[in-house]
Protein backbone atom coordinates (compact mmCIF):
# COMPACT_ATOMS: atom_id res chain seq x y z
CA UNK A 1 0.00 0.00 0.00
CA UNK A 2 1.12 3.39 -0.51
CA UNK A 3 2.14 5.60 2.32
CA UNK A 4 2.86 9.47 3.41
CA UNK A 5 4.49 10.96 6.29
CA UNK A 6 1.95 12.24 8.93
CA UNK A 7 3.14 15.73 9.11
CA UNK A 8 6.27 16.59 10.65
CA UNK A 9 6.09 13.65 12.56
CA UNK A 10 7.98 10.43 11.89
CA UNK A 11 5.09 8.45 11.18
CA UNK A 12 4.65 6.81 7.84
CA UNK A 13 1.11 5.35 7.52
CA UNK A 14 -1.07 3.81 5.12
CA UNK A 15 -3.09 5.92 2.61
CA UNK A 16 -6.10 3.61 4.35
CA UNK A 17 -6.33 3.99 7.70
CA UNK A 18 -8.52 1.75 10.18
CA UNK A 19 -11.88 3.88 11.59
CA UNK A 20 -12.57 1.77 15.20
CA UNK A 21 -15.75 3.61 16.12
CA UNK A 22 -17.84 0.26 15.74
CA UNK A 23 -15.34 -1.46 17.62
CA UNK A 24 -16.83 -2.57 20.98
CA UNK A 25 -20.23 -1.84 19.88
CA UNK A 26 -23.65 -3.37 21.55
CA UNK A 27 -27.01 -3.35 20.42
CA UNK A 28 -27.54 0.05 22.10
CA UNK A 29 -24.51 1.39 20.02
CA UNK A 30 -24.61 4.20 17.47
CA UNK A 31 -23.01 1.33 15.00
CA UNK A 32 -24.75 -1.22 16.78
CA UNK A 33 -23.67 -4.63 18.38
CA UNK A 34 -20.15 -6.03 17.14
CA UNK A 35 -18.30 -8.62 17.46
CA UNK A 36 -14.43 -9.08 18.77
CA UNK A 37 -14.29 -12.23 16.46
CA UNK A 38 -14.52 -10.01 13.66
CA UNK A 39 -13.04 -7.42 15.03
CA UNK A 40 -9.42 -9.73 15.55
CA UNK A 41 -10.05 -10.71 11.90
CA UNK A 42 -10.68 -7.19 10.42
CA UNK A 43 -7.72 -6.17 12.55
CA UNK A 44 -5.27 -8.71 11.45
CA UNK A 45 -6.23 -8.72 7.56
CA UNK A 46 -5.71 -5.00 7.82
CA UNK A 47 -2.22 -5.29 9.04
CA UNK A 48 -0.95 -8.53 6.57
CA UNK A 49 -2.20 -5.56 3.82
CA UNK A 50 -0.62 -2.75 4.73
CA UNK A 51 -2.89 -0.41 7.12
CA UNK A 52 -1.15 0.67 9.69
CA UNK A 53 -2.81 3.49 11.01
CA UNK A 54 -6.10 2.93 14.08
CA UNK A 55 -8.14 5.37 14.69
CA UNK A 56 -9.84 5.56 17.95
CA UNK A 57 -11.20 7.24 20.26
CA UNK A 58 -11.99 7.44 24.38
CA UNK A 59 -15.92 8.69 23.93
CA UNK A 60 -16.48 5.45 20.82
CA UNK A 61 -18.65 3.33 22.82
CA UNK A 62 -17.50 4.55 26.37
CA UNK A 63 -14.15 3.49 25.67
CA UNK A 64 -15.16 -0.43 24.78
CA UNK A 65 -14.04 0.44 21.24
CA UNK A 66 -10.45 1.09 22.80
CA UNK A 67 -10.62 -1.66 24.33
CA UNK A 68 -11.39 -4.04 21.79
CA UNK A 69 -8.55 -2.73 19.39
CA UNK A 70 -5.92 -3.53 22.21
CA UNK A 71 -7.34 -6.83 22.39
CA UNK A 72 -7.21 -7.32 18.68
CA UNK A 73 -3.83 -5.92 18.88
CA UNK A 74 -2.38 -8.06 21.42
CA UNK A 75 1.00 -9.47 19.55
CA UNK A 76 1.06 -7.47 16.99
CA UNK A 77 1.03 -3.79 18.70
CA UNK A 78 4.47 -2.94 17.45
CA UNK A 79 2.96 -3.12 13.99
CA UNK A 80 0.48 -0.31 14.53
CA UNK A 81 0.55 3.38 14.63
CA UNK A 82 -2.62 4.04 16.98
CA UNK A 83 -4.50 7.57 17.75
CA UNK A 84 -6.97 7.96 20.11
CA UNK A 85 -8.90 11.15 21.16
CA UNK A 86 -9.61 13.24 24.27
CA UNK A 87 -12.75 14.74 24.99
CA UNK A 88 -13.02 18.83 25.07
CA UNK A 89 -14.79 18.08 28.39
CA UNK A 90 -12.14 15.94 29.67
CA UNK A 91 -9.19 18.38 29.37
CA UNK A 92 -8.86 20.06 32.46
CA UNK A 93 -5.04 19.09 33.41
CA UNK A 94 -5.78 16.36 36.62
CA UNK A 95 -8.64 14.99 34.64
CA UNK A 96 -6.88 14.71 31.26
CA UNK A 97 -4.17 12.68 33.07
CA UNK A 98 -6.53 10.68 34.28
CA UNK A 99 -8.52 9.88 30.89
CA UNK A 100 -4.89 9.32 29.34
CA UNK A 101 -3.72 6.96 31.90
CA UNK A 102 -7.34 5.05 31.05
CA UNK A 103 -7.35 5.28 27.46
CA UNK A 104 -3.44 3.38 27.98
CA UNK A 105 -4.91 0.83 30.20
CA UNK A 106 -7.30 0.08 27.93
CA UNK A 107 -5.67 -0.56 25.10
CA UNK A 108 -3.19 -2.65 27.12
CA UNK A 109 -0.41 -0.01 25.72
CA UNK A 110 2.64 1.66 27.63
CA UNK A 111 2.58 4.83 24.46
CA UNK A 112 -0.21 6.19 22.78
CA UNK A 113 1.55 6.79 19.33
CA UNK A 114 -0.71 9.93 18.21
CA UNK A 115 -3.07 11.86 20.80
CA UNK A 116 -5.68 13.89 19.95
CA UNK A 117 -8.09 16.77 21.26
CA UNK A 118 -11.28 15.53 19.84
CA UNK A 119 -12.88 18.97 19.36
CA UNK A 120 -11.41 22.59 19.82
CA UNK A 121 -11.70 23.94 23.15
CA UNK A 122 -15.19 26.18 23.07
CA UNK A 123 -18.47 26.16 24.75
CA UNK A 124 -20.27 24.91 21.70
CA UNK A 125 -17.74 21.94 21.34
CA UNK A 126 -18.02 21.25 25.08
CA UNK A 127 -21.70 21.43 24.93
CA UNK A 128 -21.95 18.02 23.46
CA UNK A 129 -19.97 16.45 25.36
CA UNK A 130 -20.87 18.00 28.90
CA UNK A 131 -24.04 19.54 30.70
CA UNK A 132 -21.65 20.86 33.64
CA UNK A 133 -22.37 24.80 33.26
CA UNK A 134 -18.92 25.80 35.12
CA UNK A 135 -17.14 23.58 32.52
CA UNK A 136 -18.94 25.58 29.71
CA UNK A 137 -18.80 28.92 30.96
CA UNK A 138 -15.43 28.54 32.03
CA UNK A 139 -13.43 25.60 29.67
CA UNK A 140 -9.58 25.36 30.29
CA UNK A 141 -7.40 27.26 28.31
CA UNK A 142 -5.79 26.08 25.55
CA UNK A 143 -2.15 27.15 26.80
CA UNK A 144 -3.79 24.61 29.51
CA UNK A 145 -4.50 21.64 27.71
CA UNK A 146 -1.79 21.93 25.45
CA UNK A 147 0.86 22.22 28.28
CA UNK A 148 -0.49 19.22 29.74
CA UNK A 149 -0.35 17.57 26.27
CA UNK A 150 3.35 18.47 26.14
CA UNK A 151 4.21 17.02 29.75
CA UNK A 152 2.66 13.38 28.95
CA UNK A 153 4.34 13.07 25.44
CA UNK A 154 8.27 14.33 27.56
CA UNK A 155 6.66 11.35 30.17
CA UNK A 156 6.66 9.22 27.07
CA UNK A 157 2.92 8.23 27.23
CA UNK A 158 2.24 10.37 24.24
CA UNK A 159 4.22 9.70 21.17
CA UNK A 160 3.08 12.36 18.86
CA UNK A 161 0.23 15.48 19.96
CA UNK A 162 -2.43 16.05 17.29
CA UNK A 163 -6.02 17.74 16.88
CA UNK A 164 -9.69 17.30 15.44
CA UNK A 165 -12.02 19.33 13.77
CA UNK A 166 -9.50 22.27 13.92
CA UNK A 167 -10.59 25.30 11.40
CA UNK A 168 -7.13 28.25 10.65
CA UNK A 169 -8.57 30.35 13.41
CA UNK A 170 -8.12 27.43 16.07
CA UNK A 171 -5.27 25.98 14.81
CA UNK A 172 -3.13 29.44 14.85
CA UNK A 173 -4.29 29.12 18.94
CA UNK A 174 -2.64 25.85 18.84
CA UNK A 175 0.38 27.24 17.40
CA UNK A 176 0.76 30.49 19.86
CA UNK A 177 1.42 27.63 22.49
CA UNK A 178 4.56 26.30 21.00
CA UNK A 179 3.81 23.02 21.41
CA UNK A 180 3.96 20.86 17.93
CA UNK A 181 1.22 19.19 16.44
CA UNK A 182 1.34 16.62 13.69
CA UNK A 183 -1.90 15.92 12.14
CA UNK A 184 -5.86 17.56 11.69
CA UNK A 185 -7.99 14.81 11.76
CA UNK A 186 -10.87 16.64 9.65
CA UNK A 187 -14.14 15.40 7.51
CA UNK A 188 -13.42 14.87 3.80
CA UNK A 189 -14.85 13.10 1.18
CA UNK A 190 -16.16 13.17 -2.13
CA UNK A 191 -19.36 15.54 -0.63
CA UNK A 192 -17.42 16.93 2.18
CA UNK A 193 -14.87 19.42 0.13
CA UNK A 194 -14.48 22.94 2.68
CA UNK A 195 -11.50 22.05 3.92
CA UNK A 196 -9.75 22.18 0.26
CA UNK A 197 -9.72 25.80 -0.03
CA UNK A 198 -7.80 27.16 2.81
CA UNK A 199 -7.47 24.66 5.85
CA UNK A 200 -5.43 21.93 3.47
CA UNK A 201 -3.14 24.66 2.27
CA UNK A 202 -2.55 26.10 5.77
CA UNK A 203 -1.89 22.32 7.00
CA UNK A 204 0.69 21.59 4.42
CA UNK A 205 2.39 25.11 4.99
CA UNK A 206 2.87 24.04 8.86
CA UNK A 207 3.59 20.74 8.23
CA UNK A 208 0.39 19.39 9.73
CA UNK A 209 -0.51 16.03 8.51
CA UNK A 210 -4.38 15.82 7.39
CA UNK A 211 -6.20 12.46 8.36
CA UNK A 212 -9.23 12.42 6.68
CA UNK A 213 -12.28 10.59 8.00
CA UNK A 214 -15.71 9.57 7.02
CA UNK A 215 -13.98 8.91 3.85
CA UNK A 216 -17.57 7.09 2.59
CA UNK A 217 -20.08 9.58 5.08
CA UNK A 218 -21.61 7.24 6.90
CA UNK A 219 -22.06 4.71 3.82
CA UNK A 220 -23.91 7.31 2.08
CA UNK A 221 -20.89 7.18 -1.00
CA UNK A 222 -21.21 3.37 -0.68
CA UNK A 223 -23.98 3.18 -3.36
CA UNK A 224 -26.24 1.10 -1.51
CA UNK A 225 -28.92 4.16 -1.20
CA UNK A 226 -30.50 4.23 -4.35
CA UNK A 227 -32.66 8.12 -3.01
CA UNK A 228 -32.12 9.45 -0.68
CA UNK A 229 -35.93 8.26 1.05
CA UNK A 230 -33.50 4.76 1.72
CA UNK A 231 -31.02 6.24 3.88
CA UNK A 232 -31.56 5.56 7.73
CA UNK A 233 -32.48 7.88 10.71
CA UNK A 234 -28.99 9.13 11.95
CA UNK A 235 -27.41 9.41 8.67
CA UNK A 236 -29.07 11.57 7.49
CA UNK A 237 -27.89 14.80 10.34
CA UNK A 238 -25.48 16.84 7.88
CA UNK A 239 -26.14 19.78 6.75
CA UNK A 240 -26.37 17.53 2.73
CA UNK A 241 -30.39 17.43 3.89
CA UNK A 242 -33.35 19.31 4.92
CA UNK A 243 -32.92 19.66 8.61
CA UNK A 244 -36.76 17.79 8.95
CA UNK A 245 -35.42 14.53 8.00
CA UNK A 246 -33.37 13.39 10.41
CA UNK A 247 -34.53 13.61 14.23
CA UNK A 248 -30.52 14.34 15.13
CA UNK A 249 -30.51 17.11 13.06
CA UNK A 250 -29.30 20.11 14.67
CA UNK A 251 -28.49 22.36 12.00
CA UNK A 252 -31.58 24.05 11.23
CA UNK A 253 -30.97 24.93 7.20
CA UNK A 254 -32.82 23.39 4.31
CA UNK A 255 -30.04 21.30 2.77
CA UNK A 256 -28.73 20.93 -0.34
CA UNK A 257 -30.86 17.51 -1.23
CA UNK A 258 -31.31 18.13 -4.71
CA UNK A 259 -27.39 18.65 -5.51
CA UNK A 260 -26.87 15.57 -3.52
CA UNK A 261 -29.14 13.30 -5.01
CA UNK A 262 -27.87 14.66 -8.67
CA UNK A 263 -24.06 14.34 -7.59
CA UNK A 264 -25.32 10.51 -6.10
CA UNK A 265 -26.77 10.05 -9.62
CA UNK A 266 -23.90 10.98 -11.41
CA UNK A 267 -21.06 8.97 -9.72
CA UNK A 268 -22.95 6.06 -10.05
CA UNK A 269 -23.14 6.56 -14.12
CA UNK A 270 -19.77 7.10 -13.57
CA UNK A 271 -18.59 3.81 -11.53
CA UNK A 272 -20.70 1.83 -13.89
CA UNK A 273 -19.22 3.15 -16.87
CA UNK A 274 -15.94 2.32 -15.49
CA UNK A 275 -16.97 -1.06 -14.53
CA UNK A 276 -16.27 -0.28 -10.26
CA UNK A 277 -18.54 -0.03 -7.15
CA UNK A 278 -18.97 3.40 -6.21
CA UNK A 279 -17.41 2.50 -2.98
CA UNK A 280 -13.72 2.14 -4.52
CA UNK A 281 -14.58 5.10 -6.78
CA UNK A 282 -15.59 7.51 -4.28
CA UNK A 283 -13.02 5.94 -1.45
CA UNK A 284 -10.54 6.10 -4.23
CA UNK A 285 -11.19 9.97 -4.91
CA UNK A 286 -9.81 10.20 -0.91
CA UNK A 287 -6.80 8.66 -1.16
CA UNK A 288 -5.88 9.96 -4.39
CA UNK A 289 -5.22 13.84 -2.32
CA UNK A 290 -1.55 13.71 -1.67
CA UNK A 291 -2.69 16.39 1.12
CA UNK A 292 -4.18 13.65 2.60
CA UNK A 293 -2.04 11.43 4.40
CA UNK A 294 -4.12 8.65 6.01
CA UNK A 295 -8.27 8.52 4.84
CA UNK A 296 -10.07 6.13 7.79
CA UNK A 297 -12.76 4.00 7.20
CA UNK A 298 -14.59 1.80 9.40
CA UNK A 299 -15.87 -1.85 8.25
CA UNK A 300 -17.34 -4.03 10.22
CA UNK A 301 -16.21 -7.40 9.25
CA UNK A 302 -13.55 -8.92 6.25
CA UNK A 303 -15.98 -8.29 3.76
CA UNK A 304 -15.89 -4.54 4.28
CA UNK A 305 -12.59 -4.45 4.69
CA UNK A 306 -11.93 -6.19 1.01
CA UNK A 307 -14.13 -3.38 -0.59
CA UNK A 308 -11.87 -0.50 1.10
CA UNK A 309 -8.94 -2.51 0.18
CA UNK A 310 -10.28 -2.08 -3.51
CA UNK A 311 -10.37 1.33 -3.64
CA UNK A 312 -6.40 1.46 -2.08
CA UNK A 313 -5.05 -0.23 -4.96
CA UNK A 314 -7.26 1.20 -7.75
CA UNK A 315 -5.65 3.92 -10.01
CA UNK A 316 -7.71 6.48 -10.13
CA UNK A 317 -6.60 8.71 -13.09
CA UNK A 318 -6.74 12.23 -13.39
CA UNK A 319 -9.23 12.94 -15.65
CA UNK A 320 -11.40 10.54 -13.53
CA UNK A 321 -10.63 12.64 -10.33
CA UNK A 322 -11.26 15.84 -12.12
CA UNK A 323 -15.00 14.52 -13.64
CA UNK A 324 -15.94 13.48 -9.74
CA UNK A 325 -14.63 17.10 -8.72
CA UNK A 326 -17.13 18.32 -11.92
CA UNK A 327 -19.89 16.21 -10.87
CA UNK A 328 -19.17 17.82 -6.75
CA UNK A 329 -18.61 20.90 -7.75
CA UNK A 330 -22.85 22.27 -7.54
CA UNK A 331 -22.83 20.14 -3.97
CA UNK A 332 -19.67 21.93 -2.55
CA UNK A 333 -20.89 25.94 -3.85
CA UNK A 334 -24.37 25.36 -2.16
CA UNK A 335 -22.90 23.93 1.18
CA UNK A 336 -20.70 26.58 1.13
CA UNK A 337 -17.30 26.62 3.29
CA UNK A 338 -18.30 25.95 6.14
CA UNK A 339 -16.26 22.81 7.54
CA UNK A 340 -18.95 21.48 10.02
CA UNK A 341 -20.99 19.33 8.11
CA UNK A 342 -23.53 19.44 11.40
CA UNK A 343 -24.10 22.91 12.56
CA UNK A 344 -25.03 26.39 10.71
CA UNK A 345 -22.66 29.10 10.20
CA UNK A 346 -23.24 30.23 13.72
CA UNK A 347 -22.92 27.64 15.90
CA UNK A 348 -20.14 26.32 13.88
CA UNK A 349 -17.39 24.30 15.97
CA UNK A 350 -14.57 24.75 13.77
CA UNK A 351 -13.61 28.31 12.78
Amino acid sequence: METRMLGSSELRVGILGMGCWQFGGDSNSYWGDQSQKDVVEVVSMALDNGINYFDTAEMYNDGESERSLGLALKGRRHKAIIGTKIKPSNTKSKTLREHCEASLRRMQTDYIDLYMLHWPINAQSILHFSNDESLIADPPTVEEVFHTLKELQQEGKVRYIGISNHGIEQMEEVRKTGVQVVANQLIYNLICRAVETEILPYCADHRIGVIGYMGLHQGILSGKYRSLNDIPQGRARSRHFHYSRDQGCRHGEEGAEIELQQALNHIQELANDLGVSVSTLSLAWALSNPKVATTICGCRDVRQLKSNLEAASYLLSPVVRDQLNVITAPLLHKLGDNPDYFENSGNRRIR
